[in-house]
């Protein structure tokens, strides 16, 4: 299937995407929300080495003490940065449902997941009274690969790509920082076991850290764009499938589209089917009288009214043929009361239709035979319609409901498989149609009373 560039889509293709990552994003607020809960129960859970053991999450006990804000937040910065983080995640949240269609939060969000998580890290060295160099030892920078991941949700690369940069600038702000903030000793070191064992700096494992940083992002980075790729033309399909089921009968639709072969016309079946037809009495006069604008919205409206019982007894419309609608029940759709679904759907239509200022009146055919039903067409271009003697004999009694001042008529078949349960049933007479090789009865119809 040819999918447009991204440009060239239609605006309700473009929308769909735009409603994906809507959603998306909002799945994104969600998980920055978890981990900053993750986050505050971790640190309320783990011993603190603070020489003030004062908290955001324990307001009585600091207000009463005199140290200033200032100094409490520079004695125990962790707790304050997750409330402000706390605080901004659920702003955040509420932005994304209120405007999910701007970008500029979900960028503000990115440096925020960041700057959250390297401010803990940073605060480590603090925390258990170590030098800089600490840190960077941390099991907690795996966090950042976390952060990008989840910005592979949203299907678009410059998100990940700006995850990636915050992510690596940062890291290398941070490693700067553990290299220069004590002039007086010199922690660099080329030893890997001293590295490990003790507050040196090695700045090639530093280095390949961003370097792996940058790497996990520019593949993910890749393939967010086969991904987003495969979304748009997800998309696309699905909706080139809504607007073929409006052409086709839905149960072809879904054949098409769970098929392991490629449909192809030939593809049929052949099986018992209940055929009805129905035409508008006098719309050769009526089309003769009406200008082309209003004659094509009076069908379109007395189309809609005509289907909405057809649909509701299990009948399948085939085709619209000028004013006539064929409709087939068991075939695509099996239905082992066939018939006298297809009666009751005939009876539910109204047999006169008010549209504005006209009235048109529907004359109905009923038959039950075999037909096959499938796909013609060519290789290119199919349709899906149903064939056979009681197609034919369907329509053919829906012309003579003319000759004998009827509304519907039904043939002996169907009679046999409606039953006689729900229905009663009138002779009209014995008809041999043109083209069929055998005579059959038929039958006007209706409900049974109900006592």
């Amino acid at each position: 299937m040819y999918i447009p560039r991204i440009r060239q889509l239609p605006k309700r293709i473009l929308y769909a995407v735009s409603q994906q990552q809507a959603e998306s994003e909002r799945v994104i607020a969600w998980v920055e929300l978890v981990i900053v809960l993750l986050f505050i129960l971790l640190y309320s859970s783990s011993p603190k080495t603070f020489t003030r053991q004062h908290s955001i999450f324990n307001f009585t006990e600091w207000q009463s003490d005199c140290c200033t804000l200032w100094e409490l937040i520079q004695s125990e910065p962790v707790p304050w940065a997750l409330g402000i983080y706390l605080i901004f995640s659920a702003l955040r949240l509420a932005l994304v449902y209120r405007h999910p269609s701007h970008n500029w939060h979900a960028y503000l969000a990115i440096f925020m997941d960041f700057a959250l998580l390297y401010c803990l890290i940073w605060s480590f060295h603090i925390q258990y009274m170590q030098p800089a160099a600490f840190y960077l030892k941390a099991p907690t920078m795996l966090y950042v690969f976390i952060f990008i991941a989840i910005r592979a949700l949203r299907f678009e690369r410059r998100f990940v790509l700006f995850s990636g940069l915050c992510a690596a600038t940062g890291w290398l702000l941070l490693m700067l920082y553990a290299l220069y903030h004590d002039s007086t000793q010199n922690l660099m070191t080329r030893n890997y076991v001293e590295y490990l064992t003790s507050n040196t700096i090695l700045v090639g494992a530093e280095l390949d850290k961003i370097i792996t940083i940058v790497c996990v992002t520019l593949i993910l980075a890749i393939a967010i764009g086969r991904g987003r790729h495969l979304l748009i033309e997800a998309v696309f399909e699905s909706s080139t499938v809504q607007d073929l089921s409006r052409f086709v009968p839905e149960t072809v639709v879904e054949n098409l589209s769970t098929s392991e072969e490629r449909l192809q016309a030939g593809n049929g079946e052949v099986k018992e089917a209940t055929l009805l037809f129905t035409d508008i009495e006098g719309f050769t006069s009526l089309s003769e009288n009406l200008p082309p604008e209003q004659l094509i919205q009076v069908l379109n409206d007395y189309f809609s009214i005509i289907a909405e019982p057809l649909k509701r007894y299990g009948g399948t419309i085939n085709q619209f043929q000028g004013d006539a609608i064929l409709a087939s029940f068991n075939i695509p759709i099996s239905a082992a009361t066939h018939a006298a679904n297809a009666i009751q759907a005939a009876l539910a239509i109204p047999e006169a239709l008010t549209i504005g200022d006209i009235t048109l009146r529907t004359r109905i055919g009923i038959n039950t035979g075999r037909v096959v039903g499938g796909l013609i067409g060519t290789s290119d271009r199919l349709t899906y319609t149903v064939h056979g003697e009681a197609v034919n004999l369907a329509a053919r009694l829906e012309a003579l409901n003319k000759d004998y001042g009827t509304r519907l008529l039904i043939t002996e078949s169907t009679r046999l498989s409606a039953g006689e349960e729900a229905f009663v049933y009138q002779q009209v007479d014995k008809i041999k149609a043109r083209g069929l090789t055998h005579s059959t009865e038929i039958y006007t119809v209706r409900l049974k009373q109900t006592p």
